[in-house]
């Protein structure tokens, strides 16, 4: 009978303990006996740093812990751990108590910066990116309890084959929601769901829109891009601080795409007298108005600014998303249609929902019910407040005005057309992030007169614990930039 063997232990650890990395350590066929576990620690150590350093491993990968490498190694524990805290020593590697052994955000020892590099830095350090809210301000705890009771509560057939429309309980939840917050005029069944307002204007560039979209001069460059790759050609219309200038839109115009309630970049409402235009133009010419309002909740010194489409619910065409109020990651918008077009879009997006989760969508349906998405847009409201206000009042110390902000999670700095290349190049090479106000100027829009550049930063996106710093290197840059 063969004598059982005894496991060795720290296998078992491995298997308990490990994530999978590979790492290529061939030996060396010649390699004799003597010095061999130096020359295996610096085979280990080089191997660390080439995969970090090829990118196989990326900033804040977590490494198994050294008695789980050691063990699928079949190397000392002492000489994995030797090797961590070498590369911990020279910045490649991180460790906390609690997280384990991380690869290091930071650039290696000996590497170029970004900026001096020439390349994109990967981490800003002055993070005034746009296009999303503050990331610490999801209400986890919320969503964590909406996800129970979801779970917990709904019916099996939640679970199957999604309704193309996207979930019922939601659009009922949203039609509800937007009447009350937004002023929309609508109802479940005129509501479809979507994963982006993107996607939802790319649905509708296959269907509804014609040869030609109107769109606002300064606007977002995705507005245009998504419905001219679909064959629709765009056309600019100026603006002003009444916003577009409506009253351009002729019969050849089959539809205006506005952020009617805080136009962006500028942010200026379109005004009554031009509301009023734009709805008497879609009514004679058969035209469709599409309205995006993607930050109407985000208001701060002023009354709402109702949405566009309670003027005309059989002519505008109301889209939203939950990107600046929850997050971009979660992959929830709408489309609030005139009845004519529900089954066109219902049929242009197919016999079931392809891409959103519909366990997501009931859990904001959960979270509207509660209150606990008022509750959250409450909070954010006053922590993008307080931002805001901050930064206005440096700006105003330093005798700049920035108009167009009684809403929304940006600001747009007022450079002159001429600098605004200049500064915008010298800010990325000091590691901000922010986007050059020509960055959204429609290709065939005239050319900006020699007032009308700027900066356009997301005063929401810095972390809590930079904010004041990061503002304070915005003031030094605009500063080292202004005529003396």
């Amino acid at each position: 009978m063969a004598k059982s063997v005894n496991p060795d232990p720290w296998e078992q650890v491995a298997r308990r303990l490990g994530v999978d990395l590979y790492l290529d350590l061939q030996p060396d066929p010649g390699d004799g006996p003597r010095g061999r576990g130096g020359r295996r620690r610096r085979s280990l150590a080089e191997a660390l740093r080439e995969a970090i350093s090829d990118g196989r491993l990326t900033a804040g990968t977590r490494l198994p812990p050294y008695r789980s490498l050691a063990a699928d190694l079949g190397l000392a524990r002492g000489t994995v751990a030797a090797v961590y805290q070498e590369l911990i020593a020279e910045g490649w590697l991180v460790a906390r108590q609690g997280s384990g052994t991380r690869v290091a955000d930071t650039p290696r020892p000996g590497s170029a910066s970004p900026a001096a590099a020439g390349a994109t830095p990967g981490t800003p350090h002055h993070d005034f990116g746009l296009g999303q809210p503050n990331p610490s301000l999801f209400p986890r705890a919320a969503w964590i309890a909406a996800t129970r009771r979801v779970i917990t509560e709904v019916p099996d057939t939640a679970f199957g084959p999604g309704n193309p429309q996207g979930s019922p309980r939601l659009r009922q939840a949203l039609a509800g929601y937007l009447a009350r917050a937004r002023g929309v005029r609508t109802d479940p069944d005129h509501i479809v769901l979507t994963t982006s307002v993107m996607g939802a204007l790319g649905l509708l560039s296959r269907t509804v829109f014609g040869d030609v979209l109107a769109v606002e001069g300064l606007g977002l460059p995705f507005h245009r891009q998504v419905v001219e790759r679909a064959g629709t050609r765009t056309v600019p219309l100026p603006l002003d601080r009444d916003g577009a200038e409506v009253r351009r839109l002729t019969a050849d115009t089959s539809a205006v795409l506005l952020t009617p309630s805080h136009q962006f970049p500028t942010g200026f409402p379109l005004s009554p007298a031009r509301r009023a235009d734009v709805m008497e133009w879609a009514r004679a010419h058969d035209g469709l108005v599409v309205e995006d309002d993607y930050d109407g909740e985000l208001r701060y010194d002023r009354e709402p600014v109702g949405a566009l489409q309670a003027l005309g619910p059989d002519e505008v065409i109301y889209t939203g998303s939950v990107s600046k109020s929850l997050s971009p990651a979660l992959r929830i918008a709408w489309l609030v249609l005139p009845p004519r077009l529900v089954d066109t879009a219902r049929n242009a997006k197919g016999p079931r929902e392809s891409d959103a989760s519909i366990v997501d969508q009931l859990i904001l349906a959960d979270m509207i019910e509660s209150g606990a998405y008022d509750r959250h847009i409450r909070r954010s409201r006053q922590y993008y407040r307080r931002r805001r206000d901050h930064l206005t009042a440096r700006l105003a110390a330093a005798g700049i005005t920035v108009p167009g902000i009684a809403a929304g999670l940006h600001a747009v700095i007022p450079l002159s057309a001429d600098t605004e290349q200049e500064v915008f190049t010298d800010a990325w090479r000091r590691g901000f992030a922010l986007a050059s106000l020509s960055l959204y100027r429609h290709p065939a829009a005239p050319p900006a007169s020699s007032g009308d550049g700027g900066l356009v930063v997301g005063f929401g996106t810095p972390p809590a614990s930079t904010f004041h710093a990061d503002v304070e290197a915005l003031m030094q840059l605009i500063a080292d930039h202004r005529p003396r």
